[in-house]
């Protein structure tokens, strides 16, 4: 059996403030060292369920290098670094999501927000998708389920509604966008290892998420020079207000790339 296991950042217990997960500020490594333990706990759970399992870990959290390849386990292969053409998943069997948050706009939620500060909303045919969504499409895309999720109570909600009978871990409850109630660090190891051997035993119980093409896409960029600078991707067209552009997409793997495209652009500044 394959396992891809994508593991963000902000949905990490313990983890409350952009301090602990920005690679320039001072609280950075001990962010690492818990995500680093937290994907442990995954793979551990993984392979008390099948212990034959090809395990592929895509660091999927900023800039794709966070986890800290000398304290993983062994047995995992890593997958670091950017651009890449699947992002956060990066490689497809059966999926598991660790560490994740919930959509920007959504709340109260630890660190909410979708791909980047920059991205206001994504819409796929009129529909809100944060980051959870995206990705679990984009699994579903290839008729692979996501199976579990961690993260806090709020990331759980959002991926419980779109994929029912999959495993979800709250490895804390949010208090606000910087705050929340967490469990301890090793008692929400302790549940992940659990809760992925669950997961993994009861794959094919779970319903891949499957939106079908043609699409329709908007996203809400927060700068409009962004959007200035949308108009120069073929097939983008600026839509409603002045900070929301829409394209058609034939399937959801290139909506997806396309949404990747415009997160990147968004990164741009002026001047």
């Amino acid at each position: 059996m394959n396992v891809l296991i994508s593991v963000d950042m902000e949905g990490v217990s313990g983890i409350v403030h952009p301090a602990e997960t920005n690679p320039d500020r001072y609280d950075y490594e001990r962010g690492r060292a818990l995500m680093t333990a937290e994907a442990n706990a995954v793979i551990a759970g993984v392979l008390d369920a099948e212990p034959a399992a090809d395990v592929l870990v895509a660091d999927a959290h900023g800039p794709f290098r966070n986890l800290l390849p000398e304290q993983l386990a062994r047995r995992a292969r890593l997958v670091r670094g950017k651009p890449r053409p699947l992002g956060m998943l990066a490689g497809l069997d059966a999926v598991l999501l660790v560490g994740y948050h919930a959509r920007a706009g959504a709340g109260p939620g630890v660190m909410t927000h979708t791909m980047s500060g920059d991205i206001l909303d994504v819409r796929v045919d009129g529909r809100s998708l944060g980051e959870i969504g995206l990705n679990a499409a984009l699994a579903g895309h290839t008729g692979v389920p996501v199976v579990l999720l961690s993260g806090d109570d709020a990331a759980c909600a959002e991926f419980e509604e779109l994929v029912p009978g999959a495993v979800t871990v709250a490895v804390k409850d949010a208090l606000a966008a910087a705050a929340a109630v967490a469990l301890h660090p090793e008692e929400a190891r302790e549940r992940l290892r659990e809760a992925a051997a669950e997961a993994v035993g009861r794959r094919t119980r779970v319903s891949p998420l499957s939106i079908a093409g043609p699409l329709t896409v908007e996203v809400d960029l927060y700068s409009p020079v962004s959007v200035d600078l949308a108009m120069l991707v073929p097939g983008v067209s600026r839509a409603g207000g002045g900070r929301t552009v829409a394209f058609s997409a034939t399937d959801f793997a290139e909506a997806y790339r396309l949404v990747l495209l415009l997160v990147q652009l968004a990164s741009i500044k002026p001047g």
